[in-house]
């Protein structure tokens, strides 16, 4: 019997990270956002936390045999 079993949890990264000084609040965001986009701050970022959410499992429908 096959089952498919799918897990959902809710993944919290974090990264220390530099930004130039002086930038207002949205270029702030916009700068970070960039960096995400870019995936420069892939590397940086660490699992902090992990909260599990559900998990669910269903039959597979296995193909019948000709007779």
């Amino acid at each position: 019997m096959k089952v498919v079993v799918q897990v959902v949890e809710k993944i919290y990264q974090e990264a220390h990270i530099n930004i130039p000084d002086g930038l207002t609040e949205d270029a702030i965001r916009q700068h970070i956002v960039g960096l995400y986009n870019s995936g420069e701050i892939t590397p940086d970022l660490n699992i902090f936390q992990v909260d599990f959410v559900s998990i669910s499992a269903t039959i597979a429908q296995q193909p019948q045999e000709a007779a």
